[in-house]
């Protein structure tokens, strides 16, 4: 675990290294450049700019695309106030993006009541997350910091005749700037509360005519904590990350293309802690009774957590890759793309599931994946229509190393009884999909898009677990070994219908399938737990209108969806009798559930001169139609356990304002802020009493300041202005000491940040 003072003098090597690049680059602030920005700001500022997307492989106006997508660009993210992607919360209806399990570098991520419910490695995401059209397999990882992104875009429902790998909830997709623009950069330091100390460098070399760009971007983060733990005073929930990246694009003639990407994330930093909301107890194995141990502080969680784990355990990730795209364009009728890819991601964490001082649910996670991917995409098309034909193949190797302490979880006799579990696994998944996607226009202003894709997945996994106690009970300590193999294969389709009533209204009709393939139990201890769990399945069917004004000045979206969605993997926590709490460390996966999940969706923004207004409404009714669980049949009464559908509130809504003033000297001053509100949201799959938060409304402020030429920018905001405290995600692991954990957002915070433009 890094001191403040460490966490700082990494940050200074950050910023020396971007300055030292950045000058011997030969960036000099270009005054035509910044002139001619100026006045394309002025320009923009009387009409609202609509963000083109590439949701469809092609780039177009994500008001032409007949597809549920919400984009932003690099301004939208700084009046978000948006440090990585955890900022979308609340901005996209119907999406629930935190950074979740316990770990500082993962993100639990849902979009329209479908994600991934557990964060081992068996199972695989919901929703697809990309950066450069290069998916990521693992949620660890995948809270990226945003320090040159050109925008992103969030598709919602199933994807898969257009995206590399099929998800059955959506697709995130990051894009970074490309190098082949105007030569400049950015500099820009930032402090704020918690000890926040950040630095962000962005430079490029390239000029379209040369046919050559080169871009750098680097960031240094760093804060001291918003957790404390007053017996040890130790803080957690910090971050301490180092991320780079290089971009070289060449275009050596207009009918191809080479771009060549290089990236590095190192984070090091304590625990991510959260707050035990159930009675944590013992059992004795001599007289069969339970034994309580920590009782749930409580009022409102202060922000004090404990923990068993000392100094030097925290969290460790460093998350490599390189990819290669390559476009060849021998005629205006057909392109050919081609993007390969590898990546590398080495994680060692100590996770503090019961979030006490006890040593119940306290593991350690370690593994080193590493997956490569290669896509092939022939676009064609003629007068009236375009097609997509596209391969993918991908194949993740996960072997992983797990340690399991409960040395307070055993007594016999009231003696605690020492306990370690040592896990050993390896999975290794190859994904291999063709698909292919046909837009027809056949009438005037009327398009028919279809599109049908098949999947194969073949999963190999092998498991090996020992456990050891300690006295009197060393004899129980036992190895336990198996291998599995299975593969699932699944068509998925799509169709949509879409008119243009003319330039300024769009509707459209669409059904679409996604396909999550299935898995194994990745916490079977015992031949009796050994299962395989089948795929997911969800079909949507979705309607949507998209308008905007003649003169630019209002937008408005809005998507009615229904799904059906079979299958759903759940992860439970085994019956534990509470007469005679013989413990069995057994967690169950079933293909559980069917759900019925019905929503509408409304993005809209004004433009009042000055003033512009924006705001995102979802409302969303998911609900089990059935859920298949043994254990009610042993205990009816946790029948209750499934009344409501993890991450999947009924409203979620945001409005936000800013207006600019246009000050005497030329300069520009933005004030801004937003209001957003979460329904109530259940925060595991079973419905546990603690692990539920209710509804709640966050407010933020902010106020930027531009030079007259727009070199020199200064903000400064504040977020969670109420100081509202709210829980953003939770841990079931009941069967075991009666784990319920939740995790909590960050308290009211400031920050202010001075950005130098070259």
């Amino acid at each position: 675990m890094n001191s403040p003072s460490i966490h700082r003098s990494r940050l200074g090597l950050a910023i020396a290294t971007a300055l030292a690049v950045g000058l011997s680059a030969g960036l000099a602030p270009p005054a035509q450049a910044q002139q001619a920005d100026a006045a394309e700001r002025d320009a923009e500022a009387q009409r609202l700019d609509t963000i083109t997307v590439s949701a469809r492989r092609r780039e177009e106006s994500a008001q032409d695309v007949p597809v549920a997508v919400s984009a932003f660009d690099d301004f939208d993210l700084v009046e978000m106030q948006a440090r990585n992607v955890e900022g979308l919360q609340g901005a996209v209806p119907n999406l629930n993006i935190v950074q979740g399990r316990g770990s500082s570098s993962a993100v639990n991520v849902f979009i329209r009541g479908i994600g991934q419910p557990d964060a081992l490695q068996t199972f695989d995401p919901g929703v697809g997350m990309y950066v450069d059209d290069v998916y990521y397999s693992r949620i660890q990882g995948a809270l990226f910091t945003l320090f040159d992104v050109e925008r992103i875009e969030v598709l919602r429902g199933p994807q898969g005749t257009l995206y590399g790998k099929n998800s059955t909830g959506g697709a995130i997709k990051l894009v970074t700037r490309d190098p082949l623009g105007e030569p400049g950069g950015s500099a820009e330091l930032t402090v704020g509360s918690f000890g926040r100390a950040e630095a962000r460098f962005y430079g490029n070399t390239g000029m379209r005519d040369s046919g050559i760009g080169f871009s750098l971007a680097a960031v240094g983060t760093g804060s001291d904590g918003y957790v404390d733990d007053p017996d040890s005073n130790r803080s957690f929930n910090d971050d301490d990350t180092l991320a780079v990246r290089g971009k070289l694009r060449i275009e050596p003639s207009e009918d191809f293309s080479l771009g060549l990407s290089f990236d590095h994330t190192s984070q090091d930093t304590a625990l991510t802690l959260g707050q035990p909301t159930a009675p944590l107890i013992a059992v004795d194995l001599a007289t069969g009774g339970v034994v309580p141990l920590v009782l749930p502080a409580p009022g409102e969680y202060d922000f004090e957590s404990r923990t068993s784990f000392g100094p030097g355990q925290g969290q460790e990730l460093d998350h490599t890759g390189a990819s290669l795209h390559m476009e060849w364009s021998p005629s205006s009728a057909w392109t050919f793309k081609s993007i390969s890819a590898w990546r590398n991601l080495e994680s060692e964490s100590y996770i503090d599931i019961d979030a006490s001082e006890v040593e119940l649910g306290d593991v350690l996670v370690a593994f080193d994946q590493k997956q490569v991917s290669q896509e092939f995409q022939f676009q064609f098309g003629g007068d009236g229509w375009q097609g997509l034909a596209g391969l993918y193949y991908l194949n993740e190797k996960v072997p992983s190393h797990q340690e399991a302490y409960a040395d307070d979880f055993i007594q016999f006799a009231g003696a605690p009884v020492d306990f370690l579990r040592t896990i050993d696994d390896d999975l290794e998944t190859t994904s291999k999909a063709a698909f292919l996607h046909v837009d027809w226009q056949f009438a005037d202003g009327w398009n028919l898009a279809a599109g049908v894709r098949y999947t194969e997945e073949d999963k190999d996994y092998d498991r090996s677990t020992t456990t050891f106690w300690g006295a009197p009970l060393e004899a129980l300590g036992a190895t336990f070994a198996f291998s599995a193999s299975d593969s699932w294969d699944a068509v998925t389709p799509s169709l949509a219908l879409s008119r243009h009533f003319n330039d300024n209204a769009l509707g459209y009709v669409s059904a679409n399938r996604g396909f999550k393939s299935g898995g194994f139990n990745g916490r079977a201890n015992s031949p009796g737990e050994v299962s395989t769990f089948d795929p997911e399945f969800v079909w949507t069917y979705e309607a949507g209108l998209k308008l905007n004004s003649d003169d630019g000045r209002l937008l408005g979206n809005i998507a009615v969806f229904h799904s059906k969605y079979k299958d759903f993997q759940a992860r439970v926590s085994e019956v534990v009798d509470p007469e005679a709490p013989v413990p069995t460390f057994s967690f169950p996966v079933l293909n559980a559930a069917e759900l019925s999940i019905d929503g509408i969706e409304f993005e809209g923004v004004a433009l009042f001169g000055d003033t512009r207004l924006s705001a995102q409404i979802g409302w969303m009714d998911a609900q089990y139609d059935e859920f298949t669980d043994p254990r009610i049949v042993v205990d009816p009464s946790l029948a209750s356990l499934h009344d409501h559908v993890p991450f999947s509130p009924d409203w979620t809504a945001r409005i936000a304002a800013t207006h600019s003033f246009y000050l005497a000297n030329g300069s520009t001053l933005t004030l801004g802020g937003d209001v957003s509100y979460r329904g109530d949201t259940w925060l595991s799959v079973d419905n546990r009493e603690g692990l539920m938060q209710d509804a709640y409304t966050l407010a933020g402020l902010f106020g930027v300041w531009d030079s007259a030429d727009y070199a020199w920018q200064v903000r400064a905001g504040v977020r969670n202005l109420t100081d509202e405290t709210y829980r953003t995600d939770g841990q079931e692991f009941s069967s075991v000491g009666n784990i319920q954990t939740v995790y909590y957002g960050m308290p009211r915070n400031w920050y202010l940040a001075v950005r130098y433009n070259f």
